[in-house]
């Protein structure tokens, strides 16, 4: 008797353990299936995923196009306008009173103002587009300065707001392209005159460590309010406040620099305190990165 027991007993613990592994096994299927189906979910969703990425990238190529052709067909006109209103100034056609030529003096703002618009939307349907080049070459940075020092000349001498460049002290000679750089800066300056009524413009340049330089153009003007300055350098920002109001801009500036700062290896970044003032900076490498051997050595 203990003998049969203890066969039967086994012949259960054998039939427990099959139907154990029947079970497993049929989790185990269920499972498979599971898993085959979400595969194919996540085969499905990647499917989506990639034409929406087409999709995206059409819509950005179309839109890039139509600003660029916009912007571009708006040139002819806004470029007549600054010809015919520079005549009429001139007195070519004779002599204007007072009134007329304040009145044509401001046609011819507003056009160069939309002129200015029209190419910084350009030149961002360009960077977004991946079509413009970056064309670094050596120079001397008192050569640029001395260059913007001349083009805000003629907005400074009558105005009430002084506009000074420090001598750039322990700065080397800068590899990259220095027309985008320029442009970085004069959006910096021009924000700051346009928004400082008393007081003046600095602009300023630093070397940190030996491979990089921070540019620093630091105003006494409106400031930015604190919630502001996080989308600050985001296309079509603008800060609202009754004077940034009254003096309206586009909102393309300051993004486009942030992108011709990126195209350069380096960042964007501003300060500020409303009714005290504003400080934006620029870190640049001093040497174009990728450039290759050009940029090894300065040329003499």
């Amino acid at each position: 008797m203990p003998r049969e027991a203890g066969s039967g007993d086994l012949h259960r613990r054998i039939a427990d353990l099959t139907e154990a592994v029947r079970v497993q096994q049929a989790q185990i299927h269920g499972l498979q299936h599971e898993l085959f189906e979400t595969n194919q979910g996540v085969l499905a969703l990647y499917a989506e995923l990639d034409d929406r990425a087409e999709q995206l990238r059409q819509l950005s190529d179309l839109k890039s196009r139509f600003l660029s052709y916009v912007s571009h067909e708006f040139r002819a006109p806004l470029a007549a306008i600054r010809s015919i209103t520079a005549l009429l100034l001139e007195g070519v056609d004779g002599p204007l009173t007072a009134e007329q030529r304040r009145q044509v003096h401001f046609v011819r703002t507003s056009a160069q103002e939309l002129t200015e618009m029209v190419d910084d939307q350009l030149d961002l349907a360009r960077v977004e587009a991946g079509r413009i080049s970056i064309a670094p070459e050596w120079f001397e940075l008192v050569d640029l300065f001395a260059a913007l020092r001349g083009m805000f000349r003629p907005i400074v001498m009558h105005g009430d707001v002084t506009l000074t460049f420090d001598e750039p002290v322990g700065v080397p000679r800068l590899y990259t392209d220095h027309k985008k750089l320029a442009q970085i800066l004069r959006n910096f300056i021009a924000n700051g005159l346009k928004f400082t009524a008393r007081g003046g413009v600095t602009v300023s340049a630093r070397p940190l460590g030996e491979e990089r330089i921070e540019f620093t153009v630091a105003d006494t003007g409106i400031g930015i309010p604190p919630e502001a300055l996080p989308t600050l350098f985001q296309d079509f920002s603008q800060v609202d406040l009754p004077i940034q109001r009254r003096l309206r801009g586009a909102g393309l500036g300051l993004a486009l620099s942030r992108r011709f700062a990126e195209l350069l290896g380096g960042t964007v970044g501003v300060e500020s305190r409303v009714g005290v003032g504003s400080r934006f900076t620029l870190d640049i490498p001093v040497r174009l990165p990728g450039a290759g051997t050009a940029a090894q050595a300065p040329q003499p």
